[in-house]
């Protein structure tokens, strides 16, 4: 794998960045590895809920002997909690896709500001983006998939990447939902290792062979 050198952030927007916002910044902390503690500031905007830190250290507990070494992809990537997290705890690099400008936005200064290393950013909508990945660079042995719950994606969004080339064999899915999923809706090729709800959410771990 590519050895981190210096920062390698790339920002990639599909609309315009020069609109004038007004968004209440927010801020969610690190729980965990060389970025401990460290917070990441993001914006006020629709549909945009971090997962919640005793969530992710689940999450993180469920994959701590994944993490090492692993190129994470972090789709509907929010605030960058999930992404950045991994890359505290010893993941190589990470690619954010996020199609709201503001939070993409946020998620650069972040990167920027913690001094992260190959650390990609994409301004664009995560179906296209997966759909323009016909020849990738790189494979992912980790994906964080955490799309806003009102708009029904998970089963679609899992598919198209099930169908891709971004999946490693094997690769962990992360998959947070506002309701339980049935086996139905996943990729026949994925098999569910862990499971768990918090309130009204749903999240799971999925391998790919």
């Amino acid at each position: 794998m590519m050895q981190p050198t210096a920062l390698a952030s790339t920002f990639t927007p599909s609309g315009d960045m020069n609109r004038k916002t007004a968004h209440r910044r927010n801020s969610v902390r690190i729980i965990g590895g060389s970025l401990r503690k460290s917070k990441l500031d993001f914006p006020e905007v629709a549909g945009l809920r971090p997962t919640a830190e005793k969530t992710r250290e689940t999450l993180f507990n469920w994959i701590r002997n994944e993490v090492q070494g692993e190129y994470c992809l972090d789709l509907f990537a929010g605030s960058g909690a999930l992404g950045v997290e991994a890359f505290s705890r010893g993941a190589e690099g990470v690619v954010f896709v996020e199609v709201n400008a503001a939070a993409s936005g946020a998620i650069l200064q972040n990167v920027e500001r913690l001094n992260i290393c190959n650390a990609e950013i994409n301004c664009i909508d995560v179906c296209q983006w997966i759909g323009q990945q016909k020849n990738p660079l790189r494979q992912f042995g980790l994906v964080f998939l955490d799309p806003p719950f009102a708009d029904n994606l998970i089963s679609k969004v899992c598919r198209q990447l099930a169908n891709s080339r971004l999946l490693k064999r094997p690769c962990r899915i992360y998959v947070e939902s506002g309701t339980p999923l049935d086996a139905e809706e996943m990729p026949a090729s994925w098999s569910m290792l862990k499971s768990k709800r918090a309130g009204s959410v749903a999240y799971y771990l999925y391998l790919q062979e």
